[in-house]
């Protein structure tokens, strides 16, 4: 946790409404004049769409069927925890995008279903915004949770 470089992470699934609490906070940072770098927890995952086809056949055909992104072995929480230590430390770090889309495939030049490369996140900025699965996470190797100021947890409303 960090005074001078805070990070708000908002963790939950898809479709539970992470999207709309971030463009809250996107309009309380317009507001305030606060410059937020942002980062997603798709750009975490540790295989692009078609490896991670691959992956889930793999884990059905081996009779483990509870393999899905949500796995921690899925993504990338190492990777993520240092983005959130050395934001926390240094106001630094790197992220990058995965592209789900044609649209987004257009903006970023990367076929859906891929990463961009990893870049410097924008700087000066006055905090780090994570909004993703695995913003919270404390597992035996990794304690994301440790790093962040302010977690938000989002569900779905049923």
């Amino acid at each position: 946790m960090s005074k001078k470089h805070p990070i708000i992470s908002v963790t939950g699934s898809s479709g539970a409404g992470t999207t709309t609490v971030k463009t809250t906070f996107d309009n309380i940072f317009r507001r305030e004049g606060i410059t937020a770098a942002a980062i997603e927890g798709d750009a975490f995952h540790r295989y692009d769409r078609a490896a991670m086809k691959a992956e889930l056949e793999a884990h059905v055909a081996a009779g483990e069927v509870t393999f899905s992104h949500f796995s921690y072995e899925a993504n990338e929480l190492e990777l993520l925890e240092g983005v959130f230590r050395s934001y926390g430390e240094t106001g630094t770090g790197k992220t990058r995008h995965y592209v789900h889309d044609d649209k987004e495939a257009e903006r970023y030049g990367v076929a859906p279903g891929k990463f961009t490369e990893w870049k410097d996140l924008p700087r000066p900025s006055d905090l780090l915004f994570y909004e993703g699965l695995h913003g919270a996470v404390v597992s035996d190797s990794v304690n994301i949770a440790a790093h962040a100021d302010l977690k938000i947890g989002v569900v779905p409303v049923i």
